[in-house]
Parts: C-alpha cells; structure tokens; sequence
C-alpha cells in the first residue's frame, strides 16, 4: 500500500542546510503550551470523570477505575523492593518488558511510604486512595506522547492553531489509553519512538538508537517501527544501531529472567490474551490456546513484525537520500512518520484478541501526520475520535467490532496521507532546525 503526497510518487531530497537563522527559541512553557494545557484537561477530566462522573453515570458508589493497571502497579511494587523473581508471577499479570513497571516505580514508592494499598478495586475496595496518586501520576506520564507529537509538528513548521488543534486531538485519543485502560507504558513508549524519529530527522544516530531502545524496554509493540526506522539508516550505521537499541531491553530482561527463567519466559514469549473477556477476530482460530481459555498472541505478533519489514522495502526505495541529508525535508519526515503509523496499526490487523487501547498507537502518528492540511487533520480527527469510543463498544461480534475498527483506523491513515484536492506547485518545504 503506497499513498503519494501531494501528487508524486517520490519524495525530493532536502536541501543540504537551511538558509535562514534559526529564529531564538521561546522558553520551554510557551513552546509546549499546547500540550502542557492538553495534559492538565486530560488530568482534571480523568479524576472527575473516574471518581464523580463515571459512578453517578452507573448508579453506584465505586470509583470507575482501569482495570489493567493495578497488576503493574503490583509489579513496580515488587521493583522497588528488588524483588526482581516476582515480577512475572501473580498478581502481576504482566506479560510485556519489564520497563512498563520501571516507569511506574515513583507511585509505587510513594503508596509505600504512605502505607496505600495495591490492592486491586472491587466489592471491598471501592475506593481505593493510592488512585488519588497513581491517576494523575499515570494521566502525566502518558501525556508524554502529547509533547513529542507537538516536537515534532514544531519541527514540520506547522502553525500554531495547527498545534493547538493538533494537542486537543491527540488528547481525545490518548484518554483510551490511559485514563480508560490505565496502560501509560504504551504512551510512553510511542513518545520515545517519537523523538527517536525526531532524532534521526536531526542525523543523529545513536541518541535515535537508546531512544528506540527504551521505548522497546518499556512497551516491544515499537519492535513493529524498528524495520521502518532501519531503512533510513546509512548500511554502515545499521548494526550499531541495534547494538544499542538493544541494550535497556537485554539489561532488564536478563536481570528478570536471571531472577526467575521460567515465568519471564512465559509471560513474554506467550503473551496471553483471552477471548472471553475482550475482542476475539478473524484470526482467533489460528492461535496457540493456552490454560483457562487463554490465547498466545506473540505468533501472530510475530507475522506483524514480517508484514512491517516488508512496509521497511517500500520505505528504504522511496526515501533513500534520507540516509545521507543531514536535514530532512518536510515531506520526508511526514512519510517517514506515516509509514510508521501503518506499521504500528499492523498490531491491530492480525490481532487473535482486541483490546480497544491497541488502536491508540496507529491513530496517534496518523495525526500529527494529518495536521499539516487543514482538511485532513479534521477528517482525521473524526475518524480517530469515532475509532477511540467506539471501540469501548460491548459489542463481540469477531468480524463486526474488528472490522469496524480496521476500517475506521485504515479511513484515519488515508486521511492523514492521501491528498484531499489537487495541489498547487511548490518547492519542497525544510523542517525547521530543532532549538537547542
């Protein structure tokens, strides 16, 4: 699949420096007013929402709280106390790198040193404090991903209501992944692929590589975005690039198998899912089942992985003067990015089981590729707005509820690509220099 810009099928190499001085950055507030502004209305309307709205709205007096992130919390708990053997055992349930708990351990410390529970929320425990911590806590750190789409629509030069515009729509989205499931190691991960990208724009390699690589240790769904992002890189670069994009991943992992092999190994080899509870698909049949009706998804994540290399082929032909720019041009960098939210929407088509939050990732990066057209960035908002609550739906129809949601994230991505009227002759546009 291959949707040209602004009517040509390749995109014109960038100039070998900008003309301009670089205009003197504004202070770091004011820059990322949008975004800062974005986080405290995410904030304020996820604790109102989870411990006034939502139970007024169900007629009852527990708190409306995400139910994944209490096992995480669980497992950075145990992080904390370096109790490294229980990090893949129960109650944890925690099936992805070990640094989706690392990145919560400054909440667990601070319900430990004020003696709140982890207990998880239910019948006798309907209200439990340690979400008066851990909510905003989670609420701000996944805002992270608001602040690197807004870097790099800073870097595309995009007008300032094209960014405030931009912050609301990401905002709307990001609210499924983390105040309604309560998985900001996703956000964070994303926001750290991100500014790899943003990185790599700027020639520079090895920061791209340890961001990359801490974005795999705190969420390997971004494993998906690694082929796309090797086939911007010079040959000779390609294995010390890996080199130290694997480290974060290879120090965590190691030390948590090292403590206890076998449930490490299951847990993330496995990667278990169950049909029961959420969303099964087409491709349902076809996974390993495992005990108490549960499913491995890490096969047909496997095959993603393949799908994406070869979305890698089609990158590296169509942005090859990329490997050598020292500055990329704004088409290149809008591609670049585009390509990426197609591979990280991959997840979602050959998904055994579907949780609405694995939408999140491919809708995130379609926006700020979106927001360089007016048009497109509202017709991507509304598709993306319609894809993140309607994928809350109850309903578990496996063709139905999945192929409304493939259809709406395929819809965002061609909206955020493919030109909407005919364009005017220009010359290409250069991203703006990053600020120092």
């Amino acid at each position: 699949m291959s949707v040209g810009h602004g009517g040509s099928g390749t995109v014109a190499p960038s100039p070998a420096a900008v003309s301009a001085p670089a205009p003197a950055p504004e202070p770091w507030p004011v820059r990322r007013l949008f975004p800062l502004l974005a986080t405290v209305a995410l904030l304020v309307i996820g604790m109102v929402g989870t411990i006034v709205v939502g139970p007024h709205l169900m007629g009852r007096t527990a708190w409306s709280l995400p139910d994944d992130l209490w096992g995480t919390l669980v497992a950075a708990q145990r992080l904390a106390h370096l109790d490294l053997a229980g990090l893949y055992t129960q109650p944890t349930g925690l099936v992805t790198f070990p640094g989706a708990a690392v990145i919560l351990v400054p909440t667990a410390a601070v319900a430990d040193a004020a003696g709140l529970s982890l207990q998880h929320p239910g019948p006798h425990n309907q209200q439990p404090a340690v979400w008066l911590v851990a909510g905003p806590y989670m609420t701000a750190l996944s805002a992270v991903a608001l602040f690197a789409a807004d870097a790099l629509a800073e870097r595309l030069r995009l007008s300032r209501p094209k960014r405030a515009f931009l912050a609301v729509a990401s905002g709307t989205a990001l609210w499924n992944v983390s105040v309604q499931w309560g998985h900001p190691e996703d956000a964070v991960a994303v926001a750290l692929l991100l500014f790899a990208v943003l990185a790599l724009s700027e020639a520079r390699t090895a920061r791209a590589a340890w961001l990359a690589g801490a974005a795999i240790a705190v969420q390997p769904l971004v494993l998906l975005a690694l082929p796309v992002l090797l086939a911007v890189i010079e040959p000779r670069r390609i294995a010390g690039f890996l080199a130290k994009a694997a480290v974060p991943s290879a120090v965590l992992l190691g030390a948590a198998a090292a403590a206890n092999w076998q449930a490490t190994y299951q847990a993330v080899t496995r990667q278990p899912n169950w049909p029961a509870v959420d969303h099964p698909t087409p491709w349902l049949p076809l996974a390993p089942h495992l005990a108490r009706g549960a499913v491995a998804g890490g096969p047909a994540r496997a095959l993603a992985i393949l799908v994406a290399c070869g979305c890698a082929l089609i990158v590296g032909r169509r942005l090859r003067e990329a490997r050598r720019a020292r500055s990329w041009s704004r088409a290149t960098l809008e591609e670049l990015l585009w390509w990426t939210a197609v591979a990280l929407a991959l997840r979602c088509v050959f998904e055994p089981v579907m949780v609405a939050y694995y939408l999140w990732p491919g809708l995130a990066l379609a926006l700020i590729v979106a927001a360089s057209e007016w048009q497109r960035l509202i017709w991507a908002f509304v598709f993306a707005t319609a894809v993140t609550f309607g994928s809350q739906s109850g309903w578990r129809s496996t063709w139905g509820w999945w192929g409304c949601m493939i259809l709406g994230l395929a819809l965002t991505l061609l909206c955020a690509r493919a030109p909407l009227r005919r364009p005017s002759p220009r010359p290409a546009a250069q991203c703006a220099p990053h600020p120092p």
